[in-house]
């Protein structure tokens, strides 16, 4: 199974600073109150503008910086002068890990939970278990129109497994036209408390189908077995 796009981009950025110039450049970046300009980047590293602005600009082409125009002498209308090109550390943080980890999503899942359970009194298992299914419903129903226009079974099945892709589990095909999950999103979660973090996955592939529109043809239910994922889908 090839990596997910976004696997791959955040791969590509943190490649990126591979090179020691850029690396420099990013921690400039990161530590400046203000948005960089190419100038400044070269005063501040000692190099030429051209390298800086050419190493700047692959930190952008890697989704590490973004960019902004800005006019910097204060100001405006004819005779100003073009906008600056100011440089700054894209919002997105910058991690990757391989196999594929979502401890962000688990993170927001167990968040909205214990928030629901301090307010409402109810048991924090039973807050996430109801968290878990509908984080899945959302990011299943985004990918619903796709896996709808599929029209044989194992076409819809195939688009099933590009959207468990997307998050990670790393789909295969087992008996019985059985979908096998090769990698666990949340795997360190698990070891350390299995009961919980299972029972949290299996919600949230339940809520995934749902949200496809597939949970009428597919069911997911807990089946560990060594090497994979403790979740397992079937036909319902």
């Amino acid at each position: 199974m090839e990596p997910s796009p976004e696997l791959e981009r955040r791969i590509a950025g943190i490649a990126a600073l591979d090179q020691p110039l850029r690396r420099e450049l990013y921690r400039l970046l990161a530590s400046s109150p203000h948005r960089v300009s190419r100038d400044e980047a070269a005063a501040a590293l000692d190099v030429a503008r051209s390298v800086a602005a050419f190493h700047l600009d692959k930190l952008v082409e890697a989704g590490v910086a973004d960019v902004r125009y800005e006019r910097t002498t204060g100001r405006i209308g004819p005779g100003a002068g073009r906008p600056s090109k100011l440089y700054g550390i894209a919002s997105d943080e910058l991690s990757a890990s391989v196999p594929e980890r979502h401890y962000d999503l688990a993170g927001s899942v167990l968040a909205a939970a214990v928030a629901e359970s301090t307010r409402s009194g109810r048991p924090v298992r039973d807050c996430v278990r109801e968290a878990a299914h509908a984080a899945g419903r959302e990011l299943g129903s985004a990918a619903k129109e796709a896996a709808t226009a599929a029209r044989r079974g194992d076409e819809r099945r195939r688009a099933v497994m590009d959207v468990l892709a997307q998050q990670g589990y790393e789909p295969v095909l087992a008996r019985r036209k059985e979908i096998a999950l090769a990698n666990c999103p949340f795997h360190r979660l698990a070891e350390q408390e299995r009961e919980l973090v299972c029972g949290m996955n299996l919600d949230f592939l339940a809520g995934l189908l749902d949200g496809i529109g597939r949970s009428g043809e597919l069911t997911a239910r807990l089946e560990p077995e060594p090497g994979y994922c403790c979740v397992r889908i079937g036909a319902a």
